[in-house]
């Protein structure tokens, strides 16, 4: 009783202030889409270096934002070298990172698919991102890829190199915010990887001694290669030495960017809300609520991958639907607080980057485009809009 009578009063309290918020978030992002429209290449391109992903992202922000769209000049440039890198084969890169651009890609695609060509690219990408789920195939050892194998499910980077929780995770998404069906069966293969990199007694890849059951996800469930169904957590970095020197690995700690990554995939994958992993991932989201760092990463990691760990937590708790998250210290519209977090890391210059820059999260381009398409997902819940 005590939280429901908590839950009503903030969100009666919080309509006056979610409208003001709503408006700066509005100013914000327009400040940054005019900052990064400067940045914009004559060949259409923010950060080409890893192909068309980055551009895709920040056009999804152009094409989702009221006042711009297709019709405002830099995302119809965006558009075009996106569209670039379409391949017959319905791959969207440029040779390299093939999963990851063509799922980044189609999501944004997914805006301006009314246009025939662009929706026949979309559905070629579709087939083409069932093509890199590992299943059937044989792995780099000569052994086939059954559904007892740890790649099973799992996607990586391009081509079909280590799968890992981050670049299923983009698939899974491009696939859902591009049309693809829960239904499709590249979902309940993904359900098989993602639940082996969960700390769940439903995983039956690693016992508690490896990783702990805390409802929280790991990276991968190999670290490399060479060292198939040894797994890896970005948050354990002492354990991959182990791991690379051959040694086992025990205790792998779970970290924010994947338990949000992994529960928004369960939701993506319409997994049943009362689902003993669906739970458990969100109990480990309530009980490590922060927005100044990833939890679960080491203190001088704290803020690596920062900035996508934001844009998955909106995504993650958008899908979930509830207004306010309740934590061991109360309730959070946490939709108003992350909003707020991002606002006060804008720079000047309407731009984001982050100060730890690994995975590329030093480059205001990339940055940027996570900021804008989490404020864009948390828009809807600060005005108190109706959301499915």
């Amino acid at each position: 009783m005590r939280v429901l009578m908590l839950v009503v009063w903030l969100m009666i309290t919080g309509v006056a202030s979610g409208e003001a918020v709503s408006k700066r978030v509005d100013a914000a992002v327009g400040h940054a889409i005019e900052a990064l429209s400067e940045r914009q290449r004559e060949t259409g391109a923010w950060t080409p270096e890893p192909g068309p992903a980055v551009t895709a992202m920040v056009l999804e922000g152009m094409l989702a934002e009221p006042g711009y769209g297709i019709e405002y000049p830099p995302a119809e440039r965006a558009l075009g070298y996106v569209l670039s890198f379409a391949r017959e084969d319905g791959g969207i890169h440029g040779g390299f990172l093939q999963n990851y651009n063509t799922s980044i890609s189609i999501a944004a695609l997914a805006y301006v698919s009314d246009r025939v060509e662009v929706a026949d690219v979309i559905d070629r990408a579709h087939d083409y991102l069932r093509g890199l789920q590992w299943v059937d195939q044989a792995d780099p050892q000569g052994d086939k890829v059954t559904p007892t194998h740890p790649y099973f499910g799992g996607a990586g980077y391009g081509g079909h190199g280590r799968p890992d929780l981050s670049n299923t995770a983009m698939m899974i998404s491009g696939l859902r915010r591009s049309g693809l069906d829960a239904e499709d069966v590249v979902y309940q293969r993904a359900l098989v990887f993602l639940t082996r990199l969960q700390g769940v007694r439903e995983n039956d890849l690693f016992d508690q001694a490896v990783l702990p059951r805390d409802g929280g996800f790991i990276y991968a469930t190999s670290v490399n290669l060479d060292r198939i169904g040894v797994p890896e957590s970005k948050a354990s970095p002492a354990m991959i030495d182990e791991a690379l020197a051959g040694r086992p690995v025990s205790g792998l700690r779970s970290y924010g960017t994947m338990t949000y990554a992994g529960f928004m995939s369960y939701l993506y994958a319409e997994l049943d809300r009362d689902d003993p992993r669906v739970r458990a991932a969100y109990g480990w989201l309530r009980e490590n609520y922060v927005l100044d760092h990833n939890p679960g990463m080491p203190e001088a990691q704290a803020r690596e991958g920062l900035f996508y760990y934001y844009l998955v937590m909106a995504r993650a708790l958008s899908a979930w639907g509830d207004p306010i998250l309740v934590t061991d210290e109360g309730g959070v519209a946490w939709a108003e607080a992350l909003a707020e977090r991002l606002l006060e890391l804008q720079g000047e210059d309407g731009l984001w980057v982050n100060d730890s820059p690994r995975w590329m999260e030093g480059d205001p381009n990339l940055a940027t485009a996570y900021a804008i398409l989490a404020l864009q997902e948390l828009r809807p819940w600060i005005e108190g809009r109706d959301v499915e």
